[in-house]
């Protein structure tokens, strides 16, 4: 097995999310650093494993948001379902706003073109010389 890939998360990114909520005094150990990438590579496992099985009895092969929701409140962390069903949430809205935003951009652009008498080159084919 020695092509297996490391599982773990990069340990300086847990290094950062670790420091980013102690005190900027606060000192990290690489031991601690390793410990939490452990920790947090076995949470996803757990959360991830339990999602998957809820697809995989429902027929599908794609996890959502909503199904780490759901794993989370099936192992007992109703807490941090509901936390990341709120966040989930407003994800999706932010989303939308923006996928309506860039719609609206390229309507306008549209909308332009049409009244300043230029052609509006939505429609037209690309032909190639022959």
């Amino acid at each position: 097995m020695g092509d297996e890939q490391n599982p773990f998360l990069p340990i300086a990114n847990v290094g950062r999310i670790m420091k980013q909520i102690l005190p900027p005094s606060a000192k990290v150990s690489k031991e601690a650093k390793e410990t939490m990438q452990e920790c947090v590579t076995e949470f996803i496992s757990f959360v991830t494993s339990e999602a998957s099985d809820k697809c995989r009895k429902g027929s599908r092969k794609t996890i959502c948001g909503d199904d780490i929701c759901w794993a989370l409140g099936a192992v007992g962390l109703d807490n941090y379902a509901q936390a990341i069903i709120r966040y989930l949430h407003k994800y999706r809205v932010a989303a939308l706003n923006q996928r309506k935003a860039t719609t609206s951009s390229f309507e306008d652009k549209d909308e332009e073109s049409d009244r300043s008498g230029e052609p509006s080159h939505q429609d037209d084919e690309t032909t190639t010389p022959q």
